[in-house]
C-alpha cells in the first residue's frame, strides 16, 4: 500500500476539520515548520488553521507550550509525554479545538539518549482526547522529517474519524522500517 502524499493528507485533515467546524494549532520541534507549511499550502487553510509554534529549543517547549520542567530534565525533549504536553499546550495557547505536535531525532546524531529516527507525534482535542504515537523511522534527515509530518497527520485523521483507526499507525510504521533494515 502506498501512503498518500503528505499534501493530500494535509488537505484531507483540513477538509474534515472544516466539516466539523473545528480549528487546529501545531507545535513542532524536529519538523521545524514543515507541518505548518503543508497545512498553509492548502487553499482555504485559514478557515481552520490557527497557527503554529516551532519550539526547537527545549526551554521554548517549557516556556511557550507549558511542558513540565521536571519532565524535560528527567527525560529530555524526545519523549511521548513531552509530545502530549506540546499538543495540549499549543491547543491552549493558540485557542484551537485540536492541537498536534512533533518531537524527535532527525539526525545526524542521537539526542537525549534517543537514536536517530525516534519520533513522537501527538494530538490533543475536545473532550480530553489526547493520543501519542511513537515512530521509529529510517532514512535521511529529510526522510525522517517528512515521515514525521505524515505520521502526525495520520494520527489526527484517525482521531477525527473516531479514534480506533489510528491505533496501528505506530506499529505499521515500525514494521515498515524494520523491513527496510531498521536500526
Amino acid at each position: 500500500m502506498n501512503p498518500r502524499p503528505v499534501g493530500e493528507s494535509a488537505g484531507a485533515v483540513l477538509a474534515e476539520l472544516a466539516a466539523q467546524g473545528r480549528t487546529l494549532a501545531v507545535a513542532e520541534s524536529l519538523t521545524g515548520g514543515l507541518v505548518a507549511a503543508e497545512l498553509t499550502g492548502v487553499p482555504g487553510a485559514s478557515k481552520v488553521f490557527r497557527g503554529s509554534v516551532t519550539a526547537y529549543a527545549t526551554e521554548l517547549k517549557r516556556d511557550l507550550l507549558g511542558v513540565a520542567a521536571p519532565l524535560l530534565q528527567e527525560r529530555g525533549a524526545v519523549d511521548g509525554e513531552v509530545a502530549r504536553q506540546m499538543a495540549a499546550g499549543v491547543r491552549r495557547v493558540l485557542g484551537a479545538d485540536w492541537g498536534i505536535s512533533t518531537t524527535g531525532v532527525a539526525g545526524p546524531e542521537p539526542q537525549d539518549g534517543q537514536p536517530v529516527g525516534t519520533v513522537f507525534v501527538a494530538v490533543a482535542g475536545p473532550g480530553g482526547v489526547q493520543k501519542v504515537a511513537a515512530l521509529r523511522l529510517n532514512g535521511s534527515r529529510s526522510d525522517i522529517r517528512r515521515e514525521s509530518v505524515r505520521g502526525v497527520f495520520e494520527l489526527l485523521a484517525g482521531e477525527l474519524a473516531g479514534g480506533p483507526a489510528n491505533e496501528p499507525i505506530g506499529n505499521a510504521r515500525a514494521q515498515d522500517t524494520e523491513q527496510n533494515g531498521g536500526t
